[in-house]
């Protein structure tokens, strides 16, 4: 098959897909929107298709872990269910007697979703049942790696579509092995595109003239000033770190100490599992043999990380992770960027005011607008990076890839994709969650006129600074 007609399968998936929506629409009820979201998310959490989804993604992306996928792809299903229950998507949704205007909700179309390899289950399921729910059809772009998994997704829900009678083509995948020029075409034609992955996707469909939600790079920073719970932090930390073996865009990235208590955090993370490396070198030459992230270690065991890394008799063998010492921040310094491993950057802090400085300077670089992290007793130090940082979340004294994409003991929406805001070049600053899915019809009727003076207006200002 030549290039044309891959094109063209693509076209065909998704003006299919827009027939389907545009019936999906006509007969819509907020019943049957609701209906299909649930067999979407029953198709990836019952039990023995979680597993079955889990142990296939770690089998063909060679990342993360089986335990820890089946969990991820429970709870963050459930916890997206529990946020969309009681949402209306349908018809009239509001009724504003005083503004005289009434929303009226309507699809957007068909959703083009790009699906990372890190999460080639998870990901899509979330992105499939929010559309759903508010009306739309959509079509799946999975990495390369990832087919198998989308293949098997999509099994299950249509079989979850024949119970309840629903048209599968609302929820389809390019055709084939995935490729750019397929996963282009569909950036092109579709009404919106959901982009979560490679920051090359991400440019490719802000520039693809579709609308689009796509999320910039995680790098988290996480600081531990001298009032933290430190045998807390450290247990949280290490749980962060090593869920899924560090996929995850929210797991933290380098850990920020304040002098005070540098040597007693670092004995409470060794008692957690998080062994403390100070042979940066050693790291830097075995995680970037040739420049690029060793595959080795991307996404692995703890034993196998430790024996990629050359590090299996150099620390304890109960290491769940490494934290590497390290000073430099930038490009020449790789240990401070992302590494999608079981590898931690660990700086000194002088203070906390050095803290704040430092982790800005390692957002500079790499992951502005997605998360930084806190373990600390003063609630005004948070304020203080929300204010002072560019960030869209700062995550205080919680383990810090359960609690960004929402989580059940806080108010963040659940998502497996975190906007960046304008600091990591995104067009949202929220977690990607239903309202994205949805736009809305506007009625607008005349009410009283509230027409101000102007001195109304500008009595104050003038009072000021005269007229």
């Amino acid at each position: 098959m030549n290039a044309h007609d891959d094109l063209a399968d693509v076209d065909a998936v998704v003006a299919n897909a827009r027939v389907a929506q545009q019936a999906y629409e006509a007969g819509g009820s907020q019943q049957r929107y609701d209906r299909a979201s649930q067999a979407a998310a029953w198709a990836i959490m019952e039990p023995a298709r979680n597993r079955e989804l889990a142990e296939l993604s770690v089998t063909t992306t060679g990342l993360g872990n089986v335990p820890d996928k089946i969990t991820k792809n429970h709870r963050k299903t459930l916890g997206l269910m529990r946020d969309i229950a009681d949402v209306k998507t349908f018809g009239v949704i509001s009724n504003n007697a005083k503004t005289g205007i009434t929303e009226i909700a309507r699809p957007i179309g068909v959703i083009g979703a790009v699906v990372p390899s890190t999460n080639p289950a998870a990901t899509p399921a979330n992105n499939i049942i929010n559309a759903l729910k508010c009306g739309n059809a959509i079509v799946l772009s999975p990495s390369p790696k990832g087919v198998p998994a989308c293949v098997a997704l999509l099994a299950y829900i249509h079989a979850e579509f024949d119970k309840i009678g629903e048209d599968k083509t609302l929820v389809q995948m390019i055709p084939g092995k995935g490729s750019k020029e397929k996963t282009q075409r569909l950036l092109e034609i579709s009404d919106m595109i959901v982009v979560t992955g490679s920051q090359n996707n991400v440019r490719r469909a802000y520039t693809s003239g579709t609308p689009a939600l796509a999320v910039g790079a995680g790098n988290v920073t996480v600081i531990i000033d001298e009032t933290a719970d430190l045998d807390a932090a450290a247990e949280k930390i290490t749980a962060s770190k090593t869920f899924d073996n560090a996929t995850s865009c929210s797991s933290e990235n380098a850990i920020v100490v304040v002098d005070d208590v540098y040597d007693v955090f670092v004995a409470a993370l060794a008692k957690a599992g998080g062994a403390l490396a100070k042979d940066e070198a050693q790291i830097v030459s075995k995680l970037w043999p040739d420049g690029h992230l060793n595959r080795s270690v991307i996404g692995q065991d703890a034993d196998k990380m430790l024996a990629a890394l050359g590090m299996t008799n150099e620390v304890p063998s109960d290491t769940r992770f490494l934290a590497v010492e390290t000073t430099g921040i930038g490009p020449e310094y790789p240990l401070s960027g992302e590494k999608l491993s079981r590898v931690a950057a660990l700086y000194h802090a002088a203070d906390f005011e050095d803290a704040m400085s430092l982790t800005a300077k390692i957002l500079a670089h790499q992951g502005a607008g997605h998360s930084v992290g806190l373990h600390s007793t003063d609630d005004g130090r948070a304020l203080a990076l929300g204010r002072a940082l560019p960030t869209c979340r700062v995550i205080v004294n919680q383990a810090h890839c359960f609690a960004t994409g929402g989580a059940f003991n806080n108010g963040m929406p659940f998502s497996l994709s975190m906007g960046c805001g304008s600091w990591g070049g995104n067009s949202i600053d929220d977690n990607l969650h239903w309202k994205h899915f949805m736009q809305t019809t506007k009625i607008i009727r005349e009410i009283p006129a509230r027409e101000p003076s102007v001195e109304d207006i500008f009595a104050g200002y003038w009072a000021d600074v005269g007229a």
